[in-house]
């Protein structure tokens, strides 16, 4: 789904023709939108665009643009399992330059996947995030994070997060499913919620490119359940 609303994404469409073409995919697979589900989130997908980070608002009033930095972020549940995948693209071509955070976000989320594996720590997969993000010249968002997920949206770990944080003494485990997800950002390092009581944006400013994967944990490389999204193509 994620795969093939970023390719039917083009200048001029709404954000609401863009999250009705992706639930409309959707249902096709008998498959029911995570956050609509769970939430009562008012779309099928979030759409977040330019300033926002994540969790937009799918809306007719939004009308992608050339140059547009848009995130979308699909999480869906199918037959009692779930899952959850996102990615950053620009529309078109890349006339604000944006083009160096997203690639920045791929980058680091492929780092990140790679190092994990059953025993390994939480934080230290938050300190190669956070450290890569320094070395591109960007910062991390560090009150969003990646997550357990499998039988819900949202289970143990409940916070794989950007940064290292010294108090997580948690560690990988083999045969665990969990969801991966970059927030690298050009200014802002936290995540504020709008009136609409969804959108997040930065504390900053600026803009964030969001990369996500739903793995499993193995003694090697990780398997990678939502591959046929294409972030890293």
């Amino acid at each position: 789904t994620l795969k093939r609303m970023r390719d039917y994404a083009k200048v001029g469409m709404t954000t609401k023709e863009l999250d009705e073409y992706g639930g409309q995919i959707l249902k096709e697979y008998g498959a029911k939108s995570a956050p609509h589900e769970t939430y009562g989130f008012p779309g099928w997908t979030c759409i977040s665009i330019n300033n926002e980070i994540a969790h937009g608002i799918p809306s007719a009033q939004k009308i992608l643009k050339e140059g547009d930095l848009i995130n979308i972020d699909v999480s869906a549940e199918l037959d009692g399992y779930w899952s959850d995948n996102g990615g950053s693209f620009v529309l078109g071509k890349d006339i604000h330059n944006h083009q160096p955070l997203v690639d920045a976000s791929k980058q680091i989320l492929f780092k990140a996947i790679n190092n994990i594996k059953g025993g390994v720590k939480i934080a230290d997969i938050g300190h190669i995030i956070e450290s890569e993000a320094k070395k591109s010249g960007f910062k991390v968002i560090k009150n969003l994070a990646g997550h357990g997920v499998g039988r819900s949206l949202h289970e143990e770990p409940v916070n794989i997060l950007n940064y290292r944080d010294k108090l997580n003494r948690q560690r990988f485990r083999k045969n665990s499913v969990v969801a991966i997800e970059t927030f690298i950002s050009t200014d802002s390092t936290i995540a504020l919620e709008l009136s609409d009581n969804w959108t997040l944006v930065g504390n900053r400013g600026g803009y964030v490119a969001q990369h996500e994967h739903t793995i499993v944990v193995t003694d090697g490389k990780p398997v990678i359940l939502t591959d046929s999204n294409k972030i890293w193509d």
